[in-house]
């Protein structure tokens, strides 16, 4: 791929952003990262990717970047993620995930950059009608985090519709592990996402953990989710940019493994891969959480030819392990 083509990266100094950042070097991309660094992490920044300090938000500001580096694409992963956050401070995301979104999606079509591809979570599905989740299922997500992320979905469809701008969306569902080359990991200071607490208990960061829930409809009463590795969902990134500059045509794609790990499976593998029993509590549900959350991946293995090389528990806390232990986060 032609390293003279630049692509936009916000939210780059965080977890996933700073992963695409990696793989899009990678593939032969020019790397151009946004953050404002309330949440990410300098180090995190590719050297070779250009850096700006900057708050999606600001307009001003961002305008300068779009006209300075001229991207063909955005990748967009800047906002905020935390779903009981997100229902006691509604406010913030609605400010941070929609109303940050909705000015960027308008600098890009003032910019006249090609394709946006917006980081959007299973949250938006709700409560799911069927297991697995398929793309067609109705979306009413439960939580003001699901709903800040579907009105941006709703916002970049219409834009598009009126204006050209090529855009894909790709539904996450549980993010979890770091790259295998020990360049870039999670290092939240106040972790939500099961296998980096588990790990972080694992190698004494923490003293305990909890589970949240034990009295689910689930074989072992724990809540059950699809766990894809970070560098598995960065590659449909990847396949994603190089299918819109090949084809035309706007995506919705889950991205996940279609399988599921329940908490207490999970548990017991870091407990297993770190050689000792973690010290775990149990502990009230959280507001907001589903009992099964699975993707459903046909779509984007069809459209994309995507196929995940990290798909494995074992490969995923191996590697949040390795990155815990290096004591970097």
């Amino acid at each position: 791929m032609d390293g003279t083509r630049l692509v936009l990266v916000t939210g780059g100094a965080g977890y996933i952003g700073s992963h695409a950042a990696l793989a899009l070097l990678d593939a032969g991309w020019a790397v151009s990262v946004v953050d404002n660094l309330s949440t990410g992490y300098r180090q995190l920044v590719p050297r070779e990717a250009r850096f700006h300090q900057v708050d999606v938000a600001d307009s001003a500001a961002m305008g300068r970047v779009l006209s300075e580096d001229k991207p063909v694409a955005v990748m967009h992963f800047a906002g905020s993620t935390v779903i009981p956050e997100s229902v006691a401070n509604p406010l913030k995301y609605y400010q941070n995930n929609t109303e940050a979104s909705r000015r960027l999606i308008g600098l890009c079509v003032e910019h006249e950059v090609e394709n946006f591809i917006f980081s959007s979570p299973a949250a938006v599905y709700g409560v799911p009608r069927g297991i697995p989740i398929s793309e067609d299922q109705p979306t009413c997500p439960i939580s003001p985090y699901g709903k800040s992320k579907l009105m941006t979905e709703w916002i970049l469809a219409e834009v598009a519709r009126a204006t050209g701008l090529g855009y894909a969306v790709l539904r996450y569902f549980n993010v979890a592990g770091a790259d295998l080359a020990g360049r870039s990991g999670q290092m939240s200071k106040a972790a939500t996402h099961l296998i980096k607490v588990a790990c972080e208990t694992a190698t004494g960061k923490r003293p305990e953990m909890s589970i949240f829930g034990n009295d689910y409809e689930t074989p072992d009463g724990t809540c059950i989710r699809d766990y894809i590795h970070v560098s598995d969902i960065v590659s449909a990134h990847i396949c994603t940019l190089e299918h819109m500059f090949r084809k035309s045509g706007n995506l919705t794609l889950n991205c996940g493994y279609g399988r599921g790990s329940s908490v207490r499976q999970v548990i017991d593998k870091v407990s297993e891969l770190a050689g000792h029993e973690i010290s775990v509590s149990i502990a009230a549900r959280r507001t907001g959480d589903q009992a099964e959350l699975i993707a459903g991946v046909e779509r984007i293995k069809e459209i994309l030819g995507w196929i995940p090389r990290y798909d494995d528990l074992d490969q995923i806390i191996g590697s949040t392990l390795a990155w815990e232990r290096r004591g970097v986060s």
